[in-house]
């Protein structure tokens, strides 16, 4: 969902966001191993406690994972909001404005209650920044968990009924992990970050479970057996119930055929055993899109279902209520037709394959255009490896806003030796825009007919600094290519997945 119109003075918003990205944000560097890492819980309790510990009392979600988090956080706190709850959701990374960090029922908050919310923030964190140069320390906050603190500041304020925390990277060293939660929520784990979380699915499982707490229930999404072990042992020594995908519940998703005309909802069946109460729902309504997509609402509504276990009224209606009406920005996002435009943020090759097989069941179209930028410390050759085999042309550019980026020329290498592996012609069938996205977008519209599809894909970054533009219209978006291929400040797309 777009955030609100911001009415608040420009340049005190500019300040509260310079204020947040004064301090170090592993969101536009590559993130040192945990080892090495100035991680400490310590620190983002020692912050809250000084902010009057905005987290006490607040019933919370909290969810970690290798991929899905982020539908799935969304989805549970759509559930919620449909079943009457006020529901704090706080998700990262953001596509246009930092507000989009902090909802309510699906609303970002506003310009004003951001600077205001820094403004209670600011004074807390320079006495911090200052004790910590004084002693030498490494107690002054990072900008994820300034974040993290403000979605708690701003949900107790509002007064939320209950909060949803989408873990930021990893769990066991996490900012959110200083949170009592109602619920704990792993939606999987693949190979990502493996430089901070591990390189083995066993080791970032004991990763992502460090989120596990005494007694809280554990919710697992569909993994490979190793990891869930990993998992199931853990929660096994903080005497945990766990329910896991599969096993105690399972669905089944009947995906949409969209044929660039007429758009059709997916369907899921749902059936599980949660406690003393059975849970099936059939032929329930899903605008979002892939097999992943369906995953992640099944864990949701198991997740919903334990809640109602504990005591919360969420009726079967609510849900599907939720399932039907949510949609999410950059996954698997349908923009415009003839051609067909989609935005997905796959990073890794796990959610590289969940696009392509959402592509190859709900898409007529095989004839399409690639459109891709990529980021630093990800498995590059393996999300290309994964794509390439499903579209003709290929064009390679790198964002703009992010230092993080994989420079076009070393992507278009990457590509031009995968595309030889399959036998095709590079000169053929790759083209290279270093110069930026949006003018990378201006070369595919020109090799693009009206019954093909285009993709976007390969970070959020690429999504962030395009999506807006393509949705504006064709003046509004030629008006801006040339000021956005041009070197400049970086705005405020600050995410890092």
């Amino acid at each position: 969902m777009s955030s609100p119109t911001i009415s608040c003075d420009a340049s005190r918003r500019q300040q509260a966001l310079d204020f947040l990205l004064g301090h170090i944000n592993y969101e536009r560097t590559v993130v040192p191993p945990y080892s090495r890492r100035q991680l400490k819980l310590d620190r983002m309790r020692q912050l809250l406690t000084r902010l009057g510990n905005p987290d006490a009392g607040l019933p919370i979600v909290h969810v970690a994972g290798t991929k899905g988090k982020g539908s799935t956080s969304a989805m549970v706190a759509a559930m919620l909001s449909a079943a009457g709850y006020e529901t704090g959701l706080f998700s990262s990374p953001h596509l246009d404005r930092i507000e989009e960090r902090f909802a309510i029922n699906g609303l970002p908050c506003s310009g004003e209650e951001l600077v205001a919310l820094v403004d209670q923030l600011r004074p807390v964190v320079q006495a911090m920044d200052r004790e910590s140069a004084q002693a030498d320390s490494s107690m002054s906050p990072t900008y994820f968990e300034l974040t993290t603190a403000l979605a708690l500041m701003h949900f107790a304020q509002k007064k939320v009924d209950i909060g949803v925390l989408e873990v930021g990277l990893g769990g066991r060293l996490d900012s959110t992990n200083v949170c009592q939660p109602a619920v704990t929520v792993i939606t999987s784990i693949s190979l990502d970050h493996t430089k901070q979380l591990g390189t083995t699915l066993p080791e970032i499982a004991a990763e992502k479970a460090g989120i596990i707490k005494p007694g809280v229930p554990v919710l697992c999404g569909y993994m490979d057996k190793a990891p869930h072990q990993i998992i199931a042992e853990i929660a096994k020594q903080h005497g945990c119930r766990m329910l896991t995908a599969g096993h105690d519940f399972r669905h089944r998703y009947h995906p949409p055929l969209l044929n660039g005309e007429q758009e059709t909802l997916g369907r899921l069946d749902f059936e599980g055993d949660f406690s003393e109460q059975h849970l099936r729902m059939a032929d329930v309504p899903l605008r979002l899109l892939g097999e992943h997509q369906a995953g992640n609402t099944a864990l949701a509504m198991a997740t919903v279902a334990e809640l109602r276990h504990q005591g919360w009224s969420i009726a079967t209606e609510a849900i599907r209520q939720a399932t039907s009406e949510l949609v999410l920005p950059g996954r698997v996002e349908v923009i415009s037709t003839e051609p067909t435009v989609v935005l997905d943020v796959a990073h890794n090759v796990a959610s590289a394959e969940a696009l392509v097989e959402a592509l190859e069941t709900s898409f007529h179209c095989q004839d399409r255009v690639l459109l891709l930028a990529t980021t630093r410390e990800k498995d590059v050759q393996g999300i290309v490896r994964t794509l390439l085999p499903h579209f003709g042309k290929v064009i390679v550019t790198e964002y703009q806003d992010n230092p993080r980026a994989v420079p076009t020329a070393e992507l278009h290498h990457i590509v031009c030796e995968e595309l030889k592996r399959l036998g095709r012609d590079s000169r053929e069938d790759v083209i290279c825009v270093p110069t930026s996205p949006i003018e990378a977008w201006h070369v595919a519209q020109q090799h693009t007919r009206k019954n093909q599809l285009v993709c976007i894909t390969g970070s959020f970054f690429v999504v962030a600094e395009l999506r807006g533009q393509l949705l504006a219209s064709p003046k509004a978006t030629e008006a801006l290519a040339d000021e956005l291929s041009a070197p400049q400040k970086p705005r405020d797309n600050n995410q890092g997945k």
